[in-house]
């Protein structure tokens, strides 16, 4: 009698899954950290398979700068639709117009989405985040654990993280502190691609090539928008772009890139050396610490 063998894609699901499971059964209010980028839509299809054919039991939520690409939202709004989910939105600018966060001068929002999501954290009693970060996004990254503790203001301390032995998980909090959870830790870029590949996971149209009007920065290819423009002797030029990944459009960067199918981008991935983070997001490139600085005071 052969013994069935598991792939690595299947490894990899059956982790999350029970990952998803464990929060189910050992929190009270946990949510899912949405934007509708590749690795949080893979988050709620896990979701979606470890409680089928139950609903998924837990809301999303989407810190939304207001600097997002028109695409990247319609596709939030459709899949939220289409699954049946419950949707949190915590709008940046509702903090700017309030007075409890301040226009940052270089105009980019992303790093005034940890105020909005800590106080959304606090107001809605949430005691496990579900995030979509992978150990090899970013070395910061690659301290966390798949449950990380986060203490009553919010903040991670890297010396305090636990043991995780056998898939053994410590989700023990004390009130006011909550655990951020990841799921797909373990997972890189080219796992999360294969896998979308094969479960047909939708996505928004701008990881793949399209024609978009773009301006050279820092080594990256920027959109203008509401977030602002070319400045100096920068000028608009017409290219075939894709996006990596998506966040606030100021610091989110595009790739020169053909790949319009799925074996494409596959390809494009397996040869590239840079992560997804690395080669497109501006911010993260203030400094070596520039993620774990953001990430001790909340973010996440």
């Amino acid at each position: 009698m052969s013994i069935p063998t598991v792939d690595a894609l299947d490894a990899l699901e059956s982790e999350s899954i029970h990952v998803f499971r464990e929060v189910a059964g050992e929190f009270d209010r946990p949510v899912i950290l949405f934007s509708g980028g590749k690795d949080s839509t893979l988050l709620v299809h896990l979701a979606v398979k470890a409680f089928a054919p139950a609903p998924v039991p837990f809301p999303l939520l989407h810190v939304d700068t207001g600097h997002n690409y028109p695409e990247v939202i319609e596709f939030r709004d459709a899949l939220v639709a289409k699954l049946g989910l419950r949707l949190e939105v915590a709008h940046v600018q509702d903090w700017i117009d309030d007075g409890r966060l301040v226009e940052r001068a270089d105009g980019t929002r992303n790093p005034l989405q940890t105020v909005p999501l800590l106080d959304s954290i606090v107001e809605k009693k949430f005691d496990a985040v579900f995030g979509g970060g992978r150990r090899d996004e970013e070395r910061a990254r690659a301290k966390e654990r798949v449950m990380s503790l986060r203490d009553a203001f919010g903040r991670w301390d890297p010396r305090k993280q636990r043991p995780e032995l056998w898939n053994l998980y410590n989700g023990r909090h004390a009130p006011g502190e909550h655990v951020r959870v990841f799921p797909i830790s373990n997972w890189t870029e080219l796992d999360v691609w294969r896998y979308i590949q094969r479960e047909g996971i939708e996505l928004p149209s701008i990881y793949y090539a399209h024609q978009r009007e773009v301006f050279r920065r820092d080594g990256m290819w920027l959109a203008e928008g509401p977030w602002g423009g070319p400045r100096g002797d920068e000028t608009l030029e017409r290219r075939t772009v894709r996006y990596r990944t998506v966040g606030d459009g100021s610091c989110t960067g595009a790739v020169e890139s053909t790949a319009t199918t799925l074996d494409e981008v596959i390809a494009e991935v397996t040869a590239s050396r840079l992560t997804e983070r690395g080669a497109t997001r501006a911010d993260d490139r203030l400094s070596e610490a520039a993620m774990e600085d953001r990430k001790r005071e909340g973010y996440f």
